[in-house]
């Protein structure tokens, strides 16, 4: 399958300017972010999360496979480059970025774990990894698998377009087994997904002690768990040393 133009396709039938965009999952990412860091967002769309974390006073760079995407996030003027991570390595050099974010990304990745390498690759040490991916043990998904039902739905972590599923401990292994610690997680609840939760959930009082849940604890109540992880600094050959630092959770 030609991945290229199926989302150039993806992102030419949707209008710019009119696409619903949960700005309050992206702020939980942006916020993790500093001022002049040296960031790269892989896989970053039409560079939606890319302009608030450029508006904290960090140096972004953000990669698309999609050229469409990346021509509207060029217009936002984002240093945005066309790149398949399925297809090869990340065009930069070991090290070069201070924090690295992937957001609702590797789910729809061919080759997730040759994705995550790459980030890893181009992270410096010491440096961030953020991830946020759609959280496939969320209590309602579990109820569907309870009842033998595993449904398709759009905008939750069963949507049609992942081709590949998460969980926030197999994450935590998967980052270990690169040599990155986790220093915090985090959790968007996304109430504004129908799909996904009973009506009376998602406005008032239930809404705003839903989310808190979601936020304590990602792994049951959030749509989508954020994962912050430091790179190790590697003390010698075949060894790692103390993490640089104190992660931002």
């Amino acid at each position: 399958m030609d991945f290229v133009r199926f989302y150039d396709a993806y992102w030419e039938q949707k209008e710019e300017g009119k696409v619903r965009v949960d700005m309050r999952r992206l702020g939980l990412l942006a916020e993790r972010v500093d001022a002049d860091e040296r960031v790269l967002q892989v896989d970053g769309g039409p560079g939606w999360l890319a302009q608030l974390v450029i508006d904290r006073g960090a140096h972004v760079i953000m990669t698309d496979l999609s050229n469409v995407a990346v021509a509207r996030a060029r217009a936002r003027g984002i240093d945005a480059r066309q790149c398949e991570i399925d297809a090869g390595p990340l065009p930069f050099s070991d090290g070069e970025f201070d924090v690295v974010i992937s957001d609702s990304q590797l789910e729809h990745r061919f080759d997730p774990e040759h994705a995550l390498d790459e980030m890893v690759r181009v992270l410096r040490p010491g440096g961030r990894l953020l991830l946020l991916l759609p959280n496939t043990a969320h209590w309602r998904v579990r109820w569907w698998v309870l009842r033998g039902r595993f449904p398709y739905v759009p905008n939750t972590p069963t949507d049609w377009l992942h081709l590949r599923f998460f969980t926030l401990p197999d994450v935590t292994e998967l980052l270990a087994a690169r040599g990155l610690v986790v220093t915090g997680t985090d959790g968007s609840a996304s109430l504004r997904v129908k799909g996904l939760y009973p009506a009376f959930l998602r406005q008032g009082l239930p809404a705003a002690l839903y989310t808190k849940l979601a936020r304590r604890w990602p792994a049951l109540f959030a749509r989508d768990f954020i994962v912050v992880a430091r790179k190790e600094v590697r003390s010698g050959a075949g060894s790692h040393g103390a993490a640089a630092g104190q992660g931002r959770g």
